[in-house]
């Protein structure tokens, strides 16, 4: 077999900054607890001993909460915990809702950097947050993971995480026991995620083993392997692996061991080694697709931490992680202020057409999550198109269970079963139209491929109607995935006079008539744009028909997103539409979300560079703020947690972000998120990061008219007032959101404003109220229902 060996430039790669998070040495900690009983005591959590655990006493005096806390001895830049529960096979004191907190000293505990609620299983649990300097971490529980109100917690194994960078590359040559021309070792430390190394397939192939050699040029202090797969689904990933280092190249200690799962995500063995020469060896193909190898990138890791860097009050703050029961690829927020949430027919798998689907409901107020299993609708409610009605009732279509209907009640916390559709349907997209009805097309991701024109549900008559001439064919991507892909996540506006107006993601826009049998006309292109798949569109100006759209792809997966951004404005239905570039975004994202905000900002986050279900590859951390004002992009502090594939963002009533979610691929994926990150936006903040002082809205009706007078008592002077509709976010897609900039009239703490007349501008339903001061800064929403005249 052939010897390769090249002389490699510096690494480029964006995503080398970040490293790879692992779990810190354990040597010298130390545990307390304020309750144990003996035989378990907290330093069994720590012990490297999976079979022992820490469990606080069972007697009457010793009731939850219960805490346990970790001293490190020394100060780290701290990113995440995990737990790992009892694995006796005994339930008793799983931990249930939670927070951890940090502290340098011990004494001096700052805000939790997490809050929660953890699956009632025994897989480990891991929580991760924005990097932050400690000594000491403290985990409370709060409540018992069973439901059963058992006074008890128990905890296997704690461990605490930081990020440790990447070797340097520059002396670097890499060689292999065979390569594929056109697919070198090089290619595997080039820094480049689309190009690969692969072992010999043509014209035969090069049977297993094989092996990946680093050379540093010198002894090099290393803590671990980092290897990353492959992200286009193809043969070669590894499986069963060994990892040797040697100070000479010829005599060989084997340093680490294991097997990988068949997924996209980062791989890491973790070791501690110094010397010049490494060698991944790849014993099987992780799928048993064959006799070959191949990799993406390949790395060795410094022992060094990463620093944290001080986040700026001035572009944000990411204050703490919200642990969930589940992956959460869809959320709506509801009119009592909280937020529903669900994964599939699994918490972090989607798959069949189960019938029944695991939700759970987020308090923001207590942090507190309420899970249910919904089986009464027969439904699997995954990948659905979602539209919030004129009485603030979740409508969930489609998906999974491609024919299904069902719909969330806030006032009764119900879920009952609609009529089914007339075509079935998933990776569809809704939208509430004027008159109240729900327009929904495309969807050929389940229930049959193709053909899948417009219907209308009618949630007096609770029927859904076809509409023959509301025909999805001039709304088609050009996608190398073909039906499948090319009519899914449709930007849907609803507009006046019954019509809803699409802006994407095909590049070209169309008018869709949905009166007697539905029609359909062009809008025209957006601008210089192409098709946009997984890119984003929100009204962020209703009144003036302003729509931002940003990012997407030619294709659905396995392609290049974009930075483009455009202003489309919309006015009178049918009619050509413009559709203006503005500023493209720093980072190129697809799987990112866009969540309007009360001043008019539109906030994007996550995504990725290179649009691949279920990895993280190329993930943007940094959010970007626009501004309508100047047209320009600024970049925020960075969250701490990718979000591409089956991520979601909301707006909360506080004025921050709820961001979460992503994966939903199974146990054994390395992508899954069971958690979300709270954003506090720029005005929210003082410079040195206290919280600003904010308006408040004393007094309000509960709801008003299209066209009303709505008067409002404030305590203080308010520069302007602002409603945004409640959102709902699967799968990039937020048809629910809009905002309406209020004219108002007044002056000290009373004011009045006029809603738009217009149903297809103020859409009926329940929003957002905002009273914004002078500085920019807005208020707690008050939740105001607008009713038909």
């Amino acid at each position: 077999m052939g010897y390769f060996t090249m002389l490699l430039l510096p690494l480029l790669l964006l995503r080398a900054v970040r490293g790879a998070n692992l779990p810190i040495s354990r040597t010298g900690w130390t545990a307390t607890a304020d309750s144990f009983r003996p035989g378990n005591e907290p330093s069994k959590a720590i012990d490297s001993n999976a079979a022992s655990f820490w469990h606080s006493n069972y007697g009457p005096d010793d009731p939850l909460p219960n805490s346990i806390t970790i001293d490190m001895q020394t100060q780290h830049t701290v990113t995440g915990v995990s737990i790992q529960p009892r694995q006796d096979g005994r339930a008793n004191g799983r931990i249930g809702q939670h927070q951890i907190e940090l502290s340098t000293d011990g004494t001096n505990w700052g805000a939790a950097v997490a809050i929660g609620t953890y699956l009632n299983d025994a897989l480990t649990k891991k929580t991760t947050f924005v990097a932050r300097p400690a000594r000491y971490v403290r985990i409370t529980a709060f409540s018992e993971a069973q439901g059963q109100n058992y006074p008890w917690t128990s905890v296997a194994e704690i461990n605490v995480f930081a990020n440790f960078g990447y070797t340097p590359r520059t002396a670097w040559s890499v060689s292999a026991d065979s390569e594929n021309a056109g697919n070198a070792a090089a290619a595997a430390v080039d820094g480049q995620v689309g190009t690969i190394w692969h072992t010999q397939y043509r014209p035969t192939t090069a049977p297993l083993p094989h092996w990946f050699q680093i050379d540093q040029g010198a002894p090099v202090a290393v803590a671990g392997l980092s290897y990353l797969p492959r992200s286009d689904g193809g043969n070669g990933r590894i499986g069963q692996y060994t990892v040797q280092s040697s100070s000479d190249g010829s005599t060989w200690t084997q340093v680490a061991s294991g097997t990988w799962a068949d997924d996209a995500g980062e791989k890491v063995a973790q070791f501690t080694a110094s010397a010049r020469y490494f060698r991944l060896n790849a014993l099987t193909e992780a799928g048993n697709r064959g006799g070959w190898s191949s990799a993406a990138e390949i790395n060795l890791i410094d022992p060094a931490e990463l620093p944290s860097t001080p986040p700026v009050a001035t572009k944000g703050l990411w204050i703490h992680t919200v642990d969930f029961p589940l992956v959460p690829a869809a959320v709506a927020m509801l009119s009592n202020g909280k937020v529903l949430l669900w994964s599939a027919f699994k918490p972090d798998e989607f798959g069949g057409t189960s019938g029944f689907t695991q939700t759970a409901i987020w308090d923001p107020t207590t942090g507190v999550s309420t899970q249910r299993t919904v089986s009464n609708t027969a439904h699997d409610m995954f990948c659905p198109g979602i539209s919030i009605d004129y009485n603030g009732r979740v409508v969930v279509t489609g998906g999974s269970n491609s024919e299904k209907t069902s719909i969330y009640v806030p006032g009764s916390d119900s879920w009952l079963p609609g009529p089914n559709m007339q075509i079935p349907r998933g990776y569809q997209s809704t939208a509430t139209t004027s008159d109240g009805r729900i327009f929904n097309i495309g969807g050929s991701w389940s229930g049959g491929r193709g053909g899948k024109n417009g219907e209308i549900y009618d949630p007096v008559a609770n029927t859904w109607s076809l509409l023959s001439g509301a025909l999805v064919s001039p709304m088609l991507t050009v996608d190398t995935g073909g039906p499948f892909r090319t009519d899914n996540h449709g930007w849907l506006f609803g507009w006046k006079n019954q019509y809803v107006f699409q802006a994407g993601p095909s590049k070209a826009m169309n008018w869709y008539n949905t009166v007697g049998s539905g029609s359909v006309g062009p809008a025209g292109l957006r601008a210089d744009d192409g098709d946009a798949m997984n890119g984003n569109a929100v009204m962020y100006d209703a009144v003036a028909g302003k729509i931002l759209t940003m990012g997407g792809a030619q294709n659905y997966a396995t392609d290049q997103a974009r930075a483009n951004a455009f202003v489309i404005t919309i006015g009178t239905p049918a009619t050509n539409v413009a559709a203006v570039r503005t500023a493209s975004m720093a980072y190129a994202r697809g799987f990112a979300n866009g969540v309007v905000l009360p001043d008019g900002t539109v906030l994007v986050t996550g995504g990725q560079a290179t649009v691949e279900p279920f990895t993280d590859i190329t993930a943007a951390l940094t959010p970007e703020l626009w501004n309508p004002a100047t047209g320009l992009w600024t970049q925020l502090s960075p969250m701490s947690i990718p979000r591409t594939y089956h991520s979601v963002a909301i707006l909360l009533p506080d004025a921050t972000v709820l961001n979460g979610g992503g994966g939903l691929c199974g146990a054994t994926c390395t992508t899954n998120h069971w958690d979300a990150e709270i954003f506090v936006p720029p005005y929210l903040l003082n410079p040195d990061g206290t919280r600003r002082a904010r308006p408040a809205i004393t007094t309000v009706a509960d709801t008003v008219s299209v066209g009303g007078t709505l008067t409002v008592a404030t305590s203080g002077a308010v520069a302007s007032f602002s409603l945004i509709r409640l959102g709902t976010s699967t799968h990039t897609v937020d048809t629910d959101q809009r905002r309406i900039a209020l004219t108002s009239s007044g002056s000290g703490t009373s004011y009045t404003m006029t809603i738009p007349n217009d149903p297809g501008i103020a859409l009926p339903g329940y929003w957002f109220l905002f009273a914004i001061n002078a500085a920019g800064t807005p208020s707690v929403a008050k939740t105001v229902k607008v009713t038909p005249t």
